[in-house]
């Protein structure tokens, strides 16, 4: 199976779509389908044009809806640290105009005259892939996200719909394939949920993979945006929740998300007294780093499962996974059918992202402040302010 890098870099791929007819504010959901599109229109966007220059406004094209298609007026797009690697070009050469964003909800404007399952005015949402073969052994077993001919993902990918490259959230519309959208329940918190579609189907999917259970030990390694999810959902599970992390000023915070305890990766003592105490490990960390004091930390048949780092991994241990038969593993996102039991399961306990909310023109220093380690826990963009700007400088 290939790794999170490998997915990503396979290229984050949206299914594009164009500004079709809009539903009124405030109007009740139709059951109709709104009148189709027969071309690709501009919409507005916010993206980089290379590797080093700031982001800023774009006008980018969305494919003609079809008729399985579902048009979405977005509303809030989460910022992930991935959108960073690609906007600058750190997991090789991007595609650009990069439009990043793979944490999308918003409302449903049209959908086509063979979609089913969402009607206009629903809220919906879209992750980390918006198509996928649909043929091979993994998709139709529900693993979309690891297909055999590669899956589309939700910017800078090969568009097979279109031609050139998708585009991401940072956008004011978009359209994907009904199979690959989200039903968003009523009643979420819809800037909160965001980052769901991502952080919390990246560590909600080793957990059921890897079958944790009440009771059981779960080490967090990195309290970020994937981590901080990864500790309120072991925490759901009934599962013994401790935070690794080198930020002292995380400590506390480990704790309120419902850690027993929260170490410092530097307290040898600490590391020295939790030895060969944990069934399952998940590591957040978005770059390599030497993996050996957390290998021992597993019990016998433990496993560390990697879902954050894509560089070579670094201090891993032959002769320590061998006797007590620990395990390396890594996980990326979930299937389609996961991703939705995952935003299902979130919505019914209350689950949600901490997040700080941020208009569009914020998201240069947004990206510094993640570089920096300074946000708790998520940056969501709310996506009027992509609008509001351009009104303002008409």
């Amino acid at each position: 199976m290939p790794n999170r890098r490998q997915f990503l870099v396979a290229g984050l791929g949206l299914a594009a779509a164009p500004l079709l007819t809009r539903v009124a504010t405030g109007a009740p959901p139709s059951d109709t389908a709104a009148p189709l599109g027969a071309k690709p229109i501009s919409v507005r966007a916010y993206g980089a044009t290379d590797a080093t220059t700031p982001l800023g406004p774009l006008q980018i094209e969305r494919r003609a809806l079809g008729p399985h298609d579902v048009l979405i007026e977005i509303l809030y797009c989460g910022v992930c640290h991935t959108d960073i690697h690609y906007a600058r070009s750190e997991w090789g050469q991007s595609r650009y105009p990069c439009v990043p964003g793979h944490e999308i909800v918003g409302r449903v404007e049209a959908v086509g005259s063979a979609v089913t399952k969402f009607k206009v005015g629903d809220i919906a949402g879209v992750g980390c892939m918006v198509n996928s073969c649909g043929a091979c052994e993994n998709c139709l077993t529900g693993l979309e996200q690891y297909c055999l001919k590669g899956p589309t993902l939700t910017y800078n990918s090969p568009d097979p719909e279109s031609g050139g490259h998708t585009f991401g959230g940072y956008s004011d519309k978009v359209v994907v394939t009904e199979r690959f959208v989200i039903r968003i329940p009523p009643g979420a918190d819809l800037p909160a949920t965001a980052p769901l579609l991502c952080a919390a189907i990246t560590t909600f999917s080793p957990m059921q993979h890897w079958t944790l259970t009440a009771g059981q030990r779960l080490g967090v390694i990195g309290l970020g945006g994937l981590g901080h999810m990864a500790v309120k959902l072991g925490v759901a599970r009934k599962a013994d929740v401790t935070v690794f992390t080198t930020s002292p000023g995380k400590l506390a915070d480990a704790k309120r998300l419902g850690a027993r305890e929260a170490v410092l990766w530097s307290d040898a003592a600490a590391m020295q007294r939790l030895a060969g105490q944990f069934d399952l490990l998940i590591s957040t960390v978005p770059q390599a780093y030497p993996m050996q004091p957390f290998f021992d930390l597993l019990r016998l048949n433990g496993t560390l499962v990697n879902v954050g780092a894509m560089e070579q991994l670094q201090g891993i241990p032959g002769a320590g996974l061998a006797r007590r038969r620990r395990s390396l593993a890594g996980s990326i996102i979930g299937g389609i059918a996961e991703t939705q039991e995952v935003i299902d399961y979130c919505t019914a306990r209350n689950i949600k992202a901490d997040i700080e909310l941020i208009r569009i023109e914020d998201i240069n220093r947004a990206y510094e402040r993640v570089n920096n380690k300074d946000v708790r826990y998520r940056f969501v963009i709310d996506m009027a302010s992509l609008k509001a700007g351009e009104q303002a400088h008409a």
